[in-house]
């Protein structure tokens, strides 16, 4: 083993208060916001905390890959502990278990921002299509991203691993009040599958919000009257309807090439 890497603590045993909370923060999607705390687990994700300037509270290495962890990984966290490969195993929310992981903060939560380009989801359920619209929202210079009540969990294990190290790049207020979105100061625009400006037509106002809804439902009625334009996307396909995830990286996109095209 490298003598650059810090001294660990070992642990052997089941019951071990951080191995229980790991396994709390694997498996239960609302468990960060009682712990405060959110389970980063594998090396991609761990890398995007550390790209963002994110100091781990722990870092946890199974005891077969701690002689191979990158040093970085190991001084970058206030404390490292090594865990028996099964126990560590056991505790994960991974089809295929990683061998090391970070516990980080959960950053505080953030006040709405005006002027910022945004993403409103309204009730979106779907971890993954939450996740993949983080991901998108990032690619394309959305910097904030508000969840009303009755969306997804952002923290939860499984959009984080969709959001493949969005989050650290983001802005992200959760259980948003719609009255609070005032507070924006900026156009909405609302993704329809019927109504609305063609998106290929649109003149995209930026800063903007984009509003998208639940999966079945879409928007509800009482925010869609809120935004000030209404698109839809050309699908000369012939399919129904896209998926949410699918129509915001569309959507964002344009609003991307419309920014860059204004040279702004």
């Amino acid at each position: 083993m490298s003598l650059s890497h810090p001294e660990p603590t070992r642990i052997q045993s089941r019951d071990n208060p951080l191995l229980k909370e790991l396994r709390k923060l694997a498996q239960d999607p609302g468990a960060y916001r009682k712990l405060g705390r959110v389970w980063l687990e594998g090396d991609h994700l761990c890398r995007a905390a550390l790209g963002r300037g994110l100091r781990p509270s722990v870092a946890v290495f199974s005891e077969s890959f701690w002689p191979r962890a990158p040093m970085e990984w190991a001084q970058g966290a206030i404390k490292t502990v090594v865990v028996d490969d099964a126990l560590l195993a056991a505790g994960s929310g991974l089809e295929s278990p990683a061998p090391m992981g970070f516990v980080i903060d959960l950053p505080a939560p953030p006040a709405l921002s005006s002027g910022v380009p945004t993403v409103l989801l309204d009730r979106l359920q779907d971890p993954g299509n939450v996740g993949s619209i983080l991901r998108s929202a990032a690619a394309f210079g959305f910097g904030q991203v508000v969840a009303l009540k009755g969306t997804a969990a952002l923290w939860s294990p499984k959009v984080l691993r969709a959001g493949m190290g969005a989050h650290f790049g983001l802005q992200l207020v959760e259980g948003a009040e719609p009255d609070a979105l005032d507070a924006l100061q900026m156009p909405w625009i609302a993704t329809s599958s019927h109504r609305g400006e063609w998106l290929h037509e649109a003149r995209l106002p930026m800063p903007c919000a984009w509003l998208l809804g639940h999966e079945g439902q879409g928007v509800s009625p009482a925010l869609e009257a809120r935004a000030a334009l209404h698109i839809r996307i050309a699908q000369p396909g012939g399919e129904e309807s896209l998926n949410v995830a699918a129509a915001a990286a569309i959507c964002l996109h344009a609003s991307a090439a419309g920014r860059l095209a204004g040279g702004a």
